[in-house]
C-alpha cells in the first residue's frame, strides 16, 4: 500500500532528483501533484527543475563523495536519476544500504554507459543490434573503424543529446571523430563505441512503462535528429503490425532485464518489418515531450505514478501530435521569447519555455507542441507556430 503524508513533515515522501533540466522539471511537477517533496540537483544553479522544487543542491553528480553526502543528508524515499553523468557505482552502494533508486541502481549503471547496455542487449538477451566495437585509445579506435567499416557512427560510451557523436563518412573523418568523442563525453575523455551504420527506414522511441499494473506501451514516437539531438518528434509513428509487435517484444525483454518501476525510452531502428535495438533510457525521453499534448497521462505523469508504486491501468491516446524543439544559438544569460500571442493563436498549439538560465553555443530552450487530425498536419501546425516565434539573444 502506497502512503504519502503531509509534505515536508516526518510522514511525507521525499524525492531526490539527480538532474534538473526540462525533463526533470516536468517530473518534479508531477511528483508534487501527489504531495511529494522534491529536492532538485544539478551541476549549475537555477536549473529548470530547481525553479519549481522545494529545495535544491548544486554539485557535480560525478563527484561520488558529494553524491553520497547529499543522499545521506536528504534521506530521500526515492532517488531519481534524470541525467547520464552520475557516479553510478555510488548508487549501487547506496541501494545496498537501503536507499531506493529509480528504476534500480543496476539499470542506471548499465544504461548510463553504452557499453553496459549494448553488452546486455546483444550478448546476454540476444536482441538484434548494429555491429559494434569499443575503443579506449586512438589506436584501438582506428582498428575498430577498420573492422566495422565506413560509414559508421562514433559516440562516447557516456553522453546524451548527441554530445560527442559524429558520423564517419570517409577516411579523412576518422581523426576528427575521435576528438569530437573525447570532447563530448559527459564524464570527460574516455572510451567510445563505433557502430556500424544501419540502413533504416525510420527510427522510433517506444516509451515503455513498468508499474505494479505490469508493462504497458505508449504509441510509437517517430523523430528527426540533427547533430545527434532531436529536432522533431511525432506520435504515432506509422509502422506495420509485425514491426510494432516485434518492437514491443524487444522493449519488454530489455526493460524486464533492467527491472524496477518507471518509464523507459527504448530507441530502435526500423527497416520494413525488421527491428534493430539501439539504446534505452530508464527515464523520460526528450522525444517523448510530445506526450504532453498527445496523451491523457504524459510520460512524466506515467513515470511519477509508476515509481511511486501506483497503477497505470491504461494509457489513453488523444490524437496525432508533434513537437518541435526550439534551439537557440548565442552566448547570453538573457534570452527573450516574443510574439507568443501569434504562436498560440491557432487551436491545438502549446509551448513550453524551459527557463534555462543561459545559452552558450546552442541549447534547446523551449518546445512547441501541436495536435491535429494527422501527424502530417500536426507537424505543419508546429512549424507554423515556430515560424511566428520571436527569439532575441541579448548581450550579457
Amino acid at each position: 500500500m502506497t502512503k504519502i503524508g503531509s509534505v515536508q513533515t516526518s510522514v511525507g515522501k521525499k524525492a531526490l532528483l539527480l538532474g534538473s533540466g526540462e525533463l526533470g522539471k516536468e517530473v518534479a511537477l508531477e511528483l508534487q501533484r501527489y504531495g511529494v517533496e522534491v529536492v532538485a540537483c544539478d551541476k549549475y544553479d537555477n536549473a529548470p527543475a530547481m525553479q519549481v522544487a522545494h529545495d535544491r543542491r548544486v554539485f557535480s553528480m560525478l563527484d561520488a563523495e558529494k553524491l553520497e553526502e547529499v543522499v545521506k543528508e536528504v534521506r530521500p524515499d526515492h532517488i531519481i536519476p534524470e541525467i547520464e553523468a552520475i557516479a553510478t557505482p555510488t548508487l549501487l552502494k547506496l541501494e545496498k544500504e537501503g536507499f531506493h533508486v529509480t528504476p534500480t541502481a543496476n539499470a542506471a549503471w548499465l544504461t548510463m554507459n553504452r557499453e553496459g547496455i549494448r553488452t546486455l542487449a546483444a550478448e546476454k538477451l540476444g536482441v538484434k543490434t548494429s555491429p559494434y566495437r569499443f575503443a579506449s585509445t586512438e589506436d584501438e579506435f582506428v582498428k575498430a573503424v577498420e573492422t566495422i567499416g565506413i560509414p559508421c557512427v562514433v559516440k562516447p560510451i557516456m553522453s546524451s543529446s548527441g554530445h560527442g557523436q559524429s558520423v564517419i563518412k570517409k577516411q579523412e573523418d576518422i581523426s576528427k571523430a575521435w576528438h569530437i568523442a573525447q570532447e563530448g563525453g559527459r564524464a570527460g575523455a574516455g572510451r567510445v563505441i563505433v557502430e556500424g551504420f544501419v540502413n533504416f527506414d525510420y527510427e522510433i522511441t517506444l516509451l515503455t512503462v513498468r508499474s505494479c499494473s505490469g508493462t504497458t506501451f505508449c504509441q510509437p514516437i517517430g523523430h528527426i535528429q540533427e547533430d545527434g539531438d532531436y529536432r522533431y518528434s511525432w506520435q504515432p509513428q506509422q509502422m506495420s503490425a509485425i514491426a510494432l509487435d516485434s518492437a514491443r517484444e524487444i522493449a519488454k525483454k530489455v526493460t524486464d532485464a533492467l527491472g524496477g518501476y518507471g518509464i523507459f525510452g527504448v530507441e530502435m531502428f526500423i527497416k520494413g518489418d525488421e527491428v534493430i535495438f539501439s539504446e534505452v533510457s530508464p527515464r523520460p525521453h526528450d522525444t517523448g515531450m510530445v506526450t504532453m499534448i498527445s496523451q491523457e497521462l504524459s510520460e512524466f505523469s506515467l513515470h511519477a505514478r509508476a515509481l511511486l508504486g501506483l497503477p497505470v491501468p491504461e494509457i489513453k491516446f488523444y490524437a496525432p501530435s508533434a513537437s518541435r524543439a526550439v534551439v537557440v544559438e548565442g552566448d547570453s544569460d538573457k534570452v527573450v521569447f516574443s510574439n507568443l500571442e501569434k504562436v498560440l493563436e491557432e487551436p491545438g498549439v502549446q509551448i513550453r519555455i524551459f527557463g534555462k538560465p543561459e545559452v552558450v553555443g546552442h541549447r534547446r530552450m523551449a518546445v512547441i507542441l501541436a495536435t491535429a487530425d494527422s501527424v502530417e498536419e500536426a507537424i505543419k501546425k508546429a512549424d507554423r507556430a515556430y515560424d511566428k516565434l520571436g527569439v532575441e539573444v541579448l548581450p550579457r
